[in-house]
């Protein structure tokens, strides 16, 4: 079995092949090439090790036993159903996985390696299921088809290309095309944003969510990037949320809460920098500076009841304005 350099990267590249492109052998080849040159410049694989990696895809006992017919001119899934994605892990990939946790074992101190780490146990136990019991059950948005945005965005921010966006909004009668020069990436609620400068607005900070919304982007050669000198970490620790609305400035916040729901905020707080009082008859209030946008609001309404605006003034203006709305629908 071949197991040569970037084996994987080429695995992914061939299944999409075969399920979406119709290429014969020496198109694969080249269109193989092309793609791990995006990903490895003055990288390139050879007709021998191709040929190698269609034999790992055909093998029924090691391999994938993809349907692909033999001696076929046109290389194509006899299944349009079928992908690897979808198959168990060979052993070599399960010893890589298993490589993978042992070297993270040398960091288990460190929180930055946290997430990774989490990230494969939950692989493993989904990769188990049905030869033992479920053990874990975890918070996943199953129709968020984004995801397969991230890798490609990242890879562009890295290498700095500035992108045609094809956008077409939820209240959008038609889709539309902008130049935009993407700089970091962001998850936020079980979705990811890329925030980047909008060249048709002129926005260094407009954020695209990356879903059904984002229709699709394309590398512009002809056009240079530009560079960008935000602070996105204090950026993003200013406001709760992604959306930061124009010349949007920063406010205290004091909220109360009540039958113990500060210990739950003190806990998961929505907002990392906040403070609590010294005064012992404000043990159940906390303040953050903050923008006041749609996504705080949505954080204080859903603690409902057990929670209370103090501060400022126009904060609580509009949670009783949608307090009043949401009254009027049960009246």
């Amino acid at each position: 079995m071949s197991y040569s350099k970037h084996a994987h990267l080429r695995y992914n590249i061939l299944d999409y092949c075969f399920r979406k492109r119709s290429f014969t052998f020496s198109q694969l080849h080249e269109y193989v090439n092309e793609q791990l040159s995006y990903y490895y410049e003055n990288e390139a694989v050879s007709v021998r090790t191709l040929r190698d990696d269609l034999k790992v895809f055909r093998d029924k006992e090691n391999g994938f036993a993809a349907p692909l017919p033999e001696k076929a001119r046109i290389l194509k899934y006899d299944d349009p159903n079928f992908s690897i994605a979808k198959c168990p892990l060979l052993d070599y990939e399960r010893y890589l996985i298993e490589g993978a946790q042992q070297l993270l074992q040398r960091f288990e101190n460190h929180p930055k390696y946290d997430k990774l780490a989490e990230a494969l146990i939950k692989f493993q136990d989904e990769e188990q299921q049905g030869s033992t019991n479920q053990i874990l059950f975890y918070d996943h948005n199953d129709e968020y088809k984004g995801i397969r945005y991230l890798k490609p965005l990242y890879l562009a921010i890295q290498k700095q290309q500035v992108l045609k966006i094809t956008y077409q909004g939820f209240h959008d009668e038609a889709s539309y095309t902008f130049e935009f020069h993407p700089y970091v990436l962001k998850q936020y609620n079980r979705r990811w944003f890329v925030f980047g400068y909008n060249a048709n607005t002129n926005n260094p900070k407009w954020s695209i969510p990356l879903d059904e919304r984002l229709i699709a982007f394309d590398v512009d050669e002809d056009v240079s990037f530009k560079e960008n000198k935000t602070n996105w970490d204090l950026h993003f620790r200013e406001m709760v949320g992604v959306v930061r609305p124009q010349n949007a400035g920063l406010q205290k916040i004091v909220l109360k809460f009540y039958n113990g729901r500060e210990q739950y905020f003190k806990t998961k707080p929505f907002h990392p920098d906040f403070d609590e009082f010294f005064e012992d008859d404000k043990k159940d209030q906390v303040w953050f500076e903050t923008i006041v946008n749609r996504e705080l609001i949505q954080q204080i309404l859903s603690y409902g009841k057990d929670v209370e605006v103090l501060a400022p003034e126009s904060l609580k203006k509009m949670l009783q304005e949608h307090v009043a709305q949401m009254k009027s629908y049960y009246i």
